[in-house]
């Protein structure tokens, strides 16, 4: 569906449809039958692999299966066989189903009968495309029959619908005449994807469209191409010591050097079945410019029958790693990279290398095989979900994320004019996240807002010995005066001669002041700059938990000193704090990271940043986040009866609640002296959850103000709140090597069995799952912390515990480093406080 291409009457339709899809989602309901829309009956013809052998042959048998399958390497017998002449036709259901194996398509009984003569089977699959291997496909077409007798019937514009998004089109768009029919649909396929999976919420679909965009492409990992992906090399010459090895060795100080004559010269690479390259460069040779190609081509497919893909002239005065194909759809057999010319009319051809990035083609396509349950370990929600209900699902979310991405350059019009359309698909906004279309989008918002940088920044000047001296005891300095932040803060707005700074400046403007450190010696061309918002980000919230907040506009969380929560280094708003405009030019600094490559670092939770982005808050989901206690408290408050309740409260529990900032207020006009009666706690319970949830209000509303002043409202109707977050704070790497500086193992030398199989484990972590490590034993997300590791060699391959409170992980005995990496990222995930069948300390 092309975005750009719809008639008025078209888009319409489709924003109706997606605020029905919208409201489904939201309350769990099933989609409308246009979404799960599957054609009863499609006819298929074969398309020959013109590099099988037997590409010529007049006919072709079709195996069938009772299932889709088997998987790749997977071995279980056909039920029947169908032979198809060359150039005819097969009918099959519409339903499709795709595994690890590939694209498959159903049989009916009747077409069974019809075309294998079996009357036993209730149903039988066929592999349409296969994954990886090439082979025979079979593809949708109309036969030329049904053509030619639907032009004689019905006109020569007839055309029915046989896809979702034309049943879409016609049951949504109010249109003049006639439409045209829909072919009828397969009531039973329509029903599997309509049905509701028991249980099933509105964060299930959040979850899933989180795991899909962490598969997708541009997400996934890519480990050693070369090695995964690389089946092996051939050159065309090669001078002794200079061998096609040298083409992968990865060593910056040797390469391979053809030898022969010019225009001759080659490199094929044989890939291994089922790659799909997405990138491949060229490592050039700088030492001597006559050795470097200028101008390649890319030849791609079998052996014997290879495709031009590519011509590029490379850049006379390059030297850098040279990309010469990209985002290939199909995978290729054997790429050729043809060096047709070098530099200054040279001879021979040198590389350091070639880079390749890969994937596999089951990994980009989404199919029923990505849901293993090793997986879903990171995914909660969706663990125990069987495959086939997640693909299925999968598949609706992303017909309603194409359909979005069609009409969501007229939902964000322009940056400046926006009033706020988005608003009625705001639940969808984590469903953005897989658009195609969203990224361009931010990209042009923010390019079409940019305004002109000052000639040169402003010069500031900062004494950050004060600074240090105010951080050390705040109690000193009650106005701040002499933080870092304020000092800016001061400085900007009394700078003579300076306009007011705007921030919306271009991506590549990367200093937006100057700073001279009163009594430091340094000269600042971008350091200073960035050591004085690394100050800031450290004073608005301080990374430790053993420090005082230097500046009265954040305080923490509650579950700072809660040791059973998970999220206890997270700031919010001073709710106490009525300087506002300090909180708009903390927006402006919000914005400014956004819009550059800077970073400033805030620990605020999802709650704060979900406000900063428009989307809604939850009570139990977000301020979870803020106040674990309180909400398990009003979770117990709700369900307990008379009896338990009056013996908990009494007559001790009357209107109030405490804020962040420590100070009590009241619900309603003297609640101090009023008490909540039984039969009156749920609206207690109401008026606290509104409270907390608001007690922050005007600051964010004030912090949202200055960002809105840098930030053009479409680019955050666009983002999720986890991508404002990571645009702003950046990416909270933590590497194995710096966690291991702040793990202290107790009583156990460190070439411990044990331990080494806790290292290999660690090593096989991805940043995210450090981070849920950190946060399993310690609370925080965050380094540096203290963790002390105690092991337990008699429990065996048990579940890890932890005590956030003391910072300390009970390792187990585990038989292997694979066994521990299992069972760890299980715990992480899943559970942030586990009671193990056993104590493995009674033994």
């Amino acid at each position: 569906m092309r975005a750009g291409g719809e008639a008025p009457h078209q888009v319409l339709g489709r924003l109706r449809f997606l605020l029905q899809c919208s409201e489904c989602f939201r309350r769990a309901r099933a989609l409308p039958a246009a979404l799960c829309y599957v054609p009863r009956e499609v006819q298929y013809k074969i398309c020959k692999d013109p590099a099988a052998a037997a590409a010529a042959a007049a006919r072709s048998l079709l195996s069938v299966w009772d299932s889709p399958g088997p998987a790749r390497g997977g071995k279980r017998a056909a039920r029947a066989t169908i032979e198809v002449r060359k150039g005819g036709c097969l009918r099959a259901t519409g339903e499709e189903y795709c595994n690890g194996a590939g694209l498959w398509v159903k049989l009916s009984k009747e077409q069974l009968e019809e075309y294998a003569g079996r009357r036993d089977l209730a149903e039988g699959w066929l592999l349409a495309q296969r994954f990886g291997e090439g082979g025979d496909k079979l593809v949708p077409v109309e036969s030329a029959e049904k053509i030619q007798w639907q032009r004689q019937t019905l006109g020569v514009d007839y055309k029915p619908a046989v896809s979702w998004e034309q049943v879409v089109d016609l049951t949504y768009s109010v249109r003049l005449g006639e439409k045209p029919r829909l072919v009828e649909q397969d009531e039973a396929a329509v029903q599997k994807f309509r049905s509701v999976p028991p249980g099933w919420s509105y964060e299930h679909d959040v979850e899933l469209g989180r795991f899909l965009y962490n598969h997708s492409e541009r997400e996934l990992q890519c480990g050693d191409c070369i090695k995964e992906h690389l089946s092996s090399i051939d050159v065309s010459s090669q001078v002794e010591d200079c061998g096609a090895a040298h083409l992968t060795d990865n060593e910056k100080h040797t390469f391979w050097e053809s030898n022969g004559p010019p225009g001759q010269h080659w490199v094929r690479l044989n890939m291994k079945k089922g790659t799909i390259v997405k990138k491949l460069w060229l490592m050039l040779d700088e030492r001597n410019s006559s050795y470097v190609p200028r101008r390649v081509a890319v030849y791609g497919g079998a052996p014997n029958r290879l495709q031009h893909l590519r011509t590029v002239l490379i850049n006379e005065n390059s030297f850098q790693d040279v990309c010469i194909l990209r985002d290939m759809k199909t995978h290729f057999p054997v790429l050729e990279i043809r060096i047709l010319e070098c530099r200054d009319q040279g001879y021979n051809v040198r590389l350091r290398g070639i880079k390749i990035r890969s994937f596999w083609e089951w990994d980009l396509i989404l199919n029923a095989d990505m849901f293993q349950p090793a997986r879903l370990v990171r995914y909660p929600l969706l663990e125990g979900v069987d495959a086939d209900v997640l693909y299925r699902r999968a598949v609706l979310i992303q017909r309603f994320v194409q359909l979005l991405d069609s009409v969501l350059h007229y939902l964000i019009p322009f940056p400046e004019d926006s009033i706020g359309t988005f608003k009625a698909l705001r639940s969808m906004k984590p469903f953005l996240l897989l658009s195609k279309q969203s990224a361009a989008l931010i990209a042009h918002c923010l390019q079409s807002s940019e305004s002109t940088p000052p000639d040169t920044p402003p010069n500031l000047y900062i004494n950050r010995q004060l600074a240090r001296e105010h951080r050390a005891n705040p109690a000193l300095d009650p106005s701040c005066r002499n933080a870092v932040f304020t000092q800016l803060y001061e400085s900007l707005r009394s700078s003579k001669g300076n306009q007011p700074l705007d921030y919306r400046w271009p991506l590549t403007y990367d200093q937006w002041w100057k700073c001279e450190f009163i009594t430091e010696g340094i000269i600042d061309n971008g350091g200073g700059f960035r050591d004085s918002l690394s100050d800031v980000s450290e004073e608005l919230c301080p990374s430790s938990g053993n420090v005082p907040v230097p500046l009265p506009f954040f305080v923490r969380t509650s579950n700072q000193g809660n040791s059973s929560s998970n999220t206890r280094d997270m700031y919010v708003p001073n709710p106490s704090c009525k300087d506002f405009p300090k909180y708009e030019w903390i927006g402006q600094l919000i914005g400014a990271a956004l819009r550059s490559k800077e970073f400033l670092v805030l620990a605020l939770p999802a709650l704060v940043w979900k406000q900063l982005a428009g989307e809604e808050v939850s009570w139990s989901k977000d301020f979870a986040a803020v106040d674990l206690e309180l909400v398990k408290l009003l979770e117990v408050l709700e369900g307990v009866d008379r009896e338990a309740f009056e013996f908990m409260f009494g007559r001790e529990l009357t209107y109030t609640t405490v804020l962040s900032d420590q100070r009590v207020v009241e619900l309603i006009p003297n609640g101090r002296s009023t008490v909540v009666r039984y039969e009156d706690r749920k609206e207690f319970i109401r008026l606290v959850q509104k409270a907390r949830l608001e007690e922050s209000k005007e600051q964010i509303a004030a912090m949202r103000a200055g960002l809105l002043r840098v930030v053009p409202q479409p680019v955050l109707d666009l983002l999720t709140w986890q991508q404002l977050e990571k645009k702003v704070c950046g990416d909270p790497e933590i590497t194995v090597a710096e966690l291991w500086k702040f793990i202290t193992f107790e009583d156990s030398p460190s070439n411990n069995t044990c331990i080494q199989n806790f290292l290999e484990a660690l090593n096989n972590f991805t940043s995210e799952d450090l981070s849920r490590f950190l946060k399993f034993v310690t609370g925080r997300s965050r380094l540096p912390v203290q963790i002390s590791v105690y092991l337990n060699l008699d429990a065996l391959d048990l579940m890890p515990e932890a005590s956030t409170c003391s910072c300390t992980f009970f390792l187990p005995n585990y038989s292997s480093a694979k066994a521990c990496e299992e069972l760890l990222r299980y715990a992480m995930y899943n559970c942030m406080s586990i009671d193990t069948d056993k104590n493995p300390w009674d033994e």
